[in-house]
């Protein structure tokens, strides 16, 4: 890391969690140093993710939670983090989107992120599982009123999740019946060895049934769900057409997923990965 005097609060954080990851801890003087600011600006910096719960304070700096795969985190503590990074995946993500195609949209922060760039898009058929998506578009028709091509919203019941996911046979038996064009699909971890997986067995469930009612699969989600494990899988990464991601996502990784995907989309970056003969940010057909 370089010294940057004027790195806003959102970044230092996200290049100090990457750190103390990637080393598995850091000192608050090698912080001050590589991140030119002082120490009590650092020691904020790690009360405010500790607060979040990503990484645990020690004595003269901080060191990586050690999450067990059942852990669940709140909506509210996964939407304070890796901010920049869901609003690329989801500009990314909505260029994807063609107008008048039926789509679904999982549970998570970074789906919650895409739906407020698909207000514009018209005619589209929005079936989500996702109490925060779905209020995403009501409020925007509340406010603006109901307009001609505005989207259609089937919000499916269920329980609710830790992350105002839907879930259970409820869902389940409401998505079975339906059929999208393409589904966004936000993850809790992804690795070559266990795919797609959650740490709520009622969600994985509810999860499997998207990915078999969708004929495209696109994965939404930052560099930090790269090799995390939650407690059950629930797809495959042969399972997935494209995985949009963001440019801290490491060169081994890519690829290490480009041998499993057909397409990669690394978000902020000039070129994105792509499979021969498509061109960047153009619209998935659908029918």
């Amino acid at each position: 890391m370089s010294e940057n005097q004027n790195l806003l609060a959102e970044q230092r954080r996200t290049l100090i969690l990457d750190e103390v990851r990637r080393r598995g801890g850091v000192r608050v003087n090698e912080l001050t140093r590589k991140l030119g600011v002082s120490d009590m600006t650092v020691r904020r910096d790690l009360d405010a993710l500790a607060r979040q719960g990503v990484l645990e304070k020690v004595h003269g700096g901080a060191v990586p939670v050690v999450e067990a795969s059942t852990h669940e985190p709140g909506f509210e503590a996964k939407s304070g983090l890796e901010l920049t990074a869901k609003e690329d995946i989801a500009r990314a993500a909505a260029e994807l989107v063609a107008p008048g195609t039926a789509i679904a949209l999982s549970g998570g922060t970074t789906t919650y992120a895409l739906a407020h760039h698909l207000l514009d898009v018209p005619d589209l058929t929005v079936v989500t599982n996702s109490v925060r998506v779905a209020d995403v578009f009501h409020s925007s028709q509340r406010a603006l009123g109901r307009r001609q091509g505005a989207a259609t919203v089937v919000l499916t019941g269920g329980v609710r999740t830790p992350s105002d996911s839907l879930v259970g046979p409820v869902a389940d038996q409401a998505i079975a019946a339906l059929h999208f064009d393409m589904l966004f699909l936000g993850v809790h971890g992804i690795s070559a060895e266990a795919g797609l997986s959650t740490p709520n067995l009622a969600e994985a469930e509810t999860n499997r049934r998207l990915v078999q009612s969708a004929r495209r699969v696109v994965v939404i989600a930052d560099h930090t769900k790269w090799g995390t494990v939650g407690l059950s899988s629930f797809a495959t990464l042969e399972q997935v057409d494209t995985l949009v991601t963001d440019s801290g996502l490491p060169g081994e990784a890519r690829a290490e997923i480009a041998e499993h995907l057909d397409r990669l989309v690394v978000a902020g970056e000039p070129e994105d990965r792509e499979t021969p003969g498509e061109a960047p940010g153009t619209a998935e057909e659908s029918g």
